[in-house]
């Protein structure tokens, strides 16, 4: 996997060096700035170096487009959906509650990931691009898995009973995001991995199982409810076709649960008893019924510092109201979270981006043209329903958990067009014919 990573970097540096006097050189630039961003992103304290990487690549983008040097295309069905939500979002910001962070956020939590979307679905068009985006991936994952695992485990002495999460923040891994919704990217990871194996390639195989090991071992650590149950439904999604291997993987998840923590956590009276995630879902749509058609503005931080969650709390049903120290002061629910942002409007323009993406996949998932697109297809599909089955328990909308999210959609994107041109370049022949 390394080796095809550094294959790829000095296929890349060759061709520069051929077209060092052309619009080339800048051609092969980017996809290695992308990919650095990508790689890079679990890591905190690497801030500047992710600005330089995206503002370099959206700047050379730039260039590329304006002298015509790169084939550079907006034709994508998530077009309108995404042109739509940001248009309501954009209108909201006129009545958010604090304008200021609405803004801040409309341009860095929005409007960046969409550009970082397409310049993905143009640079890495190619098969061979696309499967160098999946191992920087997974190589990303593992490392971050590795790390925070013998940092938290090994140099801060905690037992292997300890939820791994934000205790694990301190010093060297930052505060920037939980373990929970970082489990995004390993189960991400660990689909991609699924889907680099091969029949008759035995080597190649035990080193992408010897890849799957920390990873897993890194998602019953972290004891999240969303994470196993996201896990789960992925792999019987990605697997369904294969009754004996799904069979094998469900008897593996059940054993290690047995012996894990985790047993305690998924536990069905401890998910009754969490009435904290109750109430904070009954408050949030208190909040809804005052502000239902714009919602109190896209600004991350507009609902735990803007609104007054005490007043809101006091409205909920005696049996779910939270004590003032227990309010949670994020809507931890993905759509939740864009329905108080932005209203029921805004909530359904979101649905439509979900909807046109999950059609998308399964079009290449159940009809695509070869194998290639149908196993990738399925792959991306489940990693998206793993990210939609977290989001439903975790805040996410964070940088981190963001840049994730529109690299699912970019890589099922990039599918999908792969499949749309073989369709074409079939109908053409025929007609040719």
């Amino acid at each position: 996997m390394l080796q095809s990573i550094y294959n790829f970097g000095k296929e890349r540096f060759i061709d520069s060096r051929e077209n060092i006097t052309s619009f080339g050189f800048l051609n092969n630039v980017v996809p290695v700035l992308m990919g650095l961003y990508i790689f890079i992103n679990p890591f905190p304290h690497m801030t500047a170096i992710k600005e330089i990487c995206f503002y370099l690549a959206f700047f050379l983008v730039g260039a590329l487009i304006l002298f015509k040097k790169i084939k550079f295309s907006f034709q994508i069905p998530l077009f309108i959906p995404f042109c739509l939500f940001v248009c309501w979002v954009f209108v909201g910001l006129f009545f958010a509650l604090d304008k200021g962070n609405s803004i801040h956020d409309f341009n860095a939590h929005l409007l960046r990931y969409i550009m970082v979307y397409f310049i993905l679905i143009n640079v890495f068009s190619s098969r061979k691009r696309f499967m160098a985006l999946s191992r920087i991936i997974i190589v990303s994952s593992i490392s971050y898995c590795i790390l925070g695992i013998s940092y938290f485990y090994f140099v801060l002495g905690n037992s292997w009973a300890t939820r791994f999460s934000y205790g694990a923040a301190k010093g060297l891994l930052g505060y920037e995001v939980s373990g929970n919704s970082l489990c995004a990217l390993v189960i991400f990871s660990i689909l991609l991995t699924l889907s680099l194996f091969k029949k008759g390639t035995f080597r190649h195989d035990v080193l992408l199982a010897l890849c799957l090991i920390p990873q897993i071992v890194f998602v019953f650590l972290v004891q999240s409810r969303g994470a196993y149950i996201a896990l789960f439904l992925s792999l019987i999604v990605f697997l369904w076709k294969s009754k004996k291997i799904l069979l094998a993987v469900l008897i593996l998840l059940v054993v290690i649960t047995t012996m894990s923590p985790i047993k305690t956590r998924i536990a069905m009276d401890t998910f009754v008893s969490d009435y904290r995630r109750t109430g904070t879902m009954f408050t949030i749509l208190e909040v809804v019924k005052d502000f239902p058609i714009m919602g109190i503005g896209f600004g991350n931080e507009t609902y735990g510092k803007k609104v007054d969650l005490k007043i809101y709390n006091n409205r909920v049903p005696e049996k779910y109201r939270l004590r003032d120290n227990l309010i949670v002061a994020a809507p931890h629910n993905i759509l939740l979270n864009i329905l108080v942002r932005t209203g029921f409007v805004g909530l359904a323009l979101f649905l439509s981006i979900l909807f046109v993406f999950v059609r998308m996949c399964w079009r290449c998932a159940r009809g695509g043209e070869d194998d290639f697109v149908k196993k990738w297809g399925f792959c991306i599909f489940s990693a998206f329903l793993s990210f939609f089955v977290i989001g439903m328990f975790e805040q996410m909308f964070h940088h981190v958990t963001e840049l994730i999210f529109y690299t699912i959609l970019a890589m099922g994107s990039i599918l999908w067009r792969m499949n749309d041109n073989m369709r074409d370049a079939v109908t053409s022949g025929i007609s040719d014919r």
